[in-house]
C-alpha cells in the first residue's frame, strides 16, 4: 500500500508526522479539547503512504484501531464513547471556567468551543463497532 515512489526524505517525514499524530491522538483520549479521531485518521493517512507495517500496527492496535476502523467503515462513533467524551469535555470546561482566573472573553470562548465540539460529536452517527 505504501507509495514506493516516495523519496526517503518524504517517507521519513510522513512517518514522523504519523507518529506525532498518534501521540496527539493518544493525548486526545485524556484531554477533551484535543480530538482523538482526527489525529488517528491523519496518522492512518501518513502511514498508508509511507509504511505498511505502521499502518497495519495502527489498524490492529488494541486501543486505537477501533477508533479508525469505526470511522472509516461507518463514519460513526460508539454511543458510549460519544457520551463519555461529551461528559469529559463539559466537566473540564466548566472546571476551567469556574476555577481559573481568565478574562470573561476567554471563558466565553471556551464555552463556545465546547458547544461547537458537542454539536459536532452529537452530529456523528452512534454505532457500535467491532473490536
Amino acid at each position: 500500500m505504501a507509495n514506493k515512489k516516495l523519496s526517503t526524505v518524504a517517507r521519513s517525514f510522513l512517518i514522523i508526522a504519523g507518529l506525532l499524530s498518534v501521540s496527539f491522538g493518544i493525548l486526545g483520549v485524556f484531554l477533551p479539547l484535543l480530538p482523538t479521531t482526527p489525529f488517528l485518521l491523519l496518522s492512518a493517512y501518513c502511514f498508508i503512504r509511507s509504511s505498511d507495517r505502521l499502518y497495519a500496527w495502527l489498524l490492529s492496535n488494541k486501543f486505537l484501531g477501533h477508533y479508525i476502523q469505526n470511522y472509516i467503515e461507518n463514519r460513526a462513533i460508539e454511543p458510549r464513547v460519544k457520551w463519555f467524551t461529551i461528559a469529559l469535555l463539559w466537566g473540564s470546561i466548566l472546571t476551567t471556567v469556574i476555577t481559573l482566573n481568565f478574562g470573561i472573553w476567554i471563558k466565553v470562548l471556551l464555552v463556545v468551543i465546547a458547544v461547537g465540539v458537542t454539536f459536532h460529536i452529537l452530529s456523528m452517527r452512534g454505532k457500535k463497532c467491532r473490536r
